[in-house]
């Protein structure tokens, strides 16, 4: 049948049939309706993508999409809203605006869209910036999202997003270090234009590297958004980490000269000095094997470059942040190490660890060997 005489023959049958026809005409004219204000909803959506639409959505928004805005999806509905938002004249107006979006949703059917909104309301904020009202809407989302089981993508990498923009501005590295990376997990990378998967990779890098409580960086070297980095002028960072991962104090001394160029590390440096050095510890106690975790103070100094009075306070550190478990024997001048923080390994350190198990396997076919030749009695008996 067309479409076009759907309609009629709906009437048709509310007017004449039996009741369980007429309601199931009704259900059928419903899931019609439906289906066309899905159907305009993503036509809109495909339109807002368009660059060319910047000029119209806006003035659309406010003369169309809100006319029929209890109609269509109401997560649908925020998008529209988000984008049309891009276009006012400033963050007053923007501010505004979303905030009397963020007030359509917010209902106890739409919670989740309401997120989604006031997600961008906090965003708004910060940039006029007013960072308390921003924190107590980024509160608000995470005490709803608290009562849902599952949360639409979109909706987590928005407040994930905001969340970390937040926690970069108040300069709390491992809060802003750890919802940065999920909200990277929510999206695909390729969405992201190149300029900005640069800045969040530089910006990572920085927080990984200041960060008093940020001493493994495994997840952000497997991230590939640190590759957004190698061609560009900020590629010295990317080695930076892997350096600070591996312990290299050699390649540190390389990359040095460039922490002037970032003055929130060049205000760090000797804390980055006194990091790296617990790195190149743990990295010292990875390559022993386990049976060979008794390290001298003095093996420690010539391995770390620390001045051998200030070793003992240098493995403290370690064990005091749980990189180490082990103890120590300060009369005897000997740390005796018995357990390291795992973390992400390079290519040349799998290497050693792969020496490491074939000389395990070589003492323990010589063991094998030895119990063979000196029981030989025993086994016949």
């Amino acid at each position: 049948m067309e479409s076009s005489k759907i309609p009629d023959f709906l009437a048709e049958q509310q007017a004449n049939g039996t009741p369980e026809t007429q309601t199931y005409f009704l259900t059928f004219e419903d899931f019609w309706e439906r289906k066309l204000w899905h159907q305009l909803t993503d036509a809109l959506v495909d339109f807002f993508r368009l660059p060319e639409s910047a000029p119209q959505r806006l003035a659309i928004f406010k003369t169309f999409v809100l006319s029929f805005a209890d109609r269509i999806n109401q997560l649908k509905f925020v998008s529209l809203g988000l984008m049309a938002a891009t276009e006012c004249a400033d963050d007053k107006e923007r501010l505004a605006f979303l905030t009397s979006l963020a007030g359509k949703v917010d209902k106890p059917d739409s919670q989740e869209a309401y997120v989604y909104a006031l997600a961008d309301v906090a965003d708004a904020k910060l940039r006029l910036p007013d960072l308390d009202g921003a924190q107590k809407d980024l509160a608000s989302c995470q005490r709803v999202l608290d009562t849902f089981d599952s949360v639409e993508t979109v909706v987590h990498a928005s407040f994930y997003k905001v969340n970390a923009d937040y926690y970069h501005s108040k300069q709390e590295f491992a809060a802003f270090y750890k919802n940065a990376l999920l909200y990277l997990a929510c999206i695909n990378l390729e969405d992201l234009p190149q300029n900005e998967r640069v800045s969040r990779a530089y910006s990572l890098s920085v927080a990984a590297l200041v960060s008093d409580s940020i001493y493994n960086f495994g997840e952000l070297l497997l991230h590939p958004i640190l590759d957004s980095l190698t061609e560009t002028p900020h590629n010295w960072l990317r080695e930076l980490l892997f350096a600070f991962n591996r312990g290299d104090l050699t390649a540190y001394d390389v990359l040095a000269g460039n922490i002037g160029k970032n003055k929130l590390l060049e205000s760090n440096r000797n804390f980055l000095y006194q990091k790296i050095s617990l790195s190149a510890l743990t990295e010292m106690v990875f390559r022993r094997p386990p049976h060979d975790r008794s390290l001298a103070f003095s093996a420690i100094a010539a391995e770390t470059k620390v001045q051998p009075d200030e070793i003992e306070h240098l493995v403290m550190k370690a064990l005091s942040l749980g990189l180490l478990r082990g103890s120590i024997d300060q009369v005897a001048g000997v740390a005796q190490i018995h357990w390291v923080q795992p973390k992400v390994l390079d290519m040349k350190q799998i290497d050693g660890m792969r020496n490491r198990l074939k000389d395990w396997d070589a003492g323990v076919n010589q063991l094998g060997h030895w119990i063979e030749g000196a029981g030989k009695d025993v086994w016949a008996a």
